[in-house]
């Protein structure tokens, strides 16, 4: 990868001139929307490798603007890191339902924000590289082309689902807890709710369904957390 883009799409004008400057610093190149809708815009034409969307924004918000680009052929897999000063719990989980990566609170350190875009992007680059394909119980990881199909339709999975069903999927059988999976999923070290993982489960679960798999292809660990089924799960 050259110079990392990265679109802010952010409404206060002082933090998004702050940001630009540290990130132009670090090596990022830097674009800039101050709504919903040109963030959207410029999401959509431009396809910048990573996105930090604020939620509180004029016309259209930036949940609305998650799910547009979730919904998107061309914009389903970008990393999106929300920045808001909502921090209520369900504040959090609906940015994590609505397809979010990362959801992190106003007023934030530059400096772990940076380690979590490097970290984000690392874990984008990693989906790609040479690991042959995964299949299990009618599910199929392409690592290489980042591609997951259950019965031959593709799944249209944010790169948060993608590396989550990646870390249940090589260990059949297996029971991780939260921790172990926000890890894998979401990045070591990163400040989440537990509840999180619940909802990235919750959309596998429902993707997986729609997609022609059967209901229980991954289980719940009652006391530890979830594991993706042993054998064949009944239809």
């Amino acid at each position: 990868m050259g110079q990392p883009r990265i679109l802010m799409i952010e409404d206060e004008r002082g933090l998004t001139q702050t940001l630009s400057w540290y990130f132009n610093r670090e090596g990022y190149e830097t674009i800039v929307a101050h709504d919903g809708a040109e963030g959207l815009r410029k999401a959509q034409t431009l396809l910048p490798e990573i996105v930090l969307l604020d939620v509180m924004l004029p016309g259209m918000s930036g949940l609305e603007v998650c799910r547009e680009l979730r919904n998107g052929e061309r914009t389903r897999e970008l990393p999106i890191i929300m920045l808001t000063a909502r921090a209520e719990e369900t504040d959090q989980i609906e940015g994590y339902a609505k397809g979010a990566d990362l959801y992190i609170t106003k007023p934030f350190n530059n400096k772990i924000l940076l380690q979590q875009v490097k970290a984000l992007l690392r874990r984008v680059e990693g989906s790609g590289e040479p690991g042959d394909v995964i299949e299990h119980a009618g599910v199929r990881i392409d690592r290489v082309r980042h591609r997951v199909t259950v019965a031959g339709e593709v799944l249209d999975l944010t790169p948060t689902e993608f590396k989550l069903l990646l870390c249940l999927l090589r260990q059949p059988g297996r029971a991780f807890n939260r921790h172990q999976l926000m890890d894998a999923a979401i990045g070591e070290g990163s400040i989440v709710l537990e509840r999180t993982i619940d909802v990235h489960v919750k959309t596998l679960r429902q993707k997986l369904t729609k997609a022609g798999g059967a209901t229980d292809l991954i289980e719940t660990v009652r006391g530890v957390g979830y594991r993706f089924c042993e054998g064949s799960p009944p239809g």
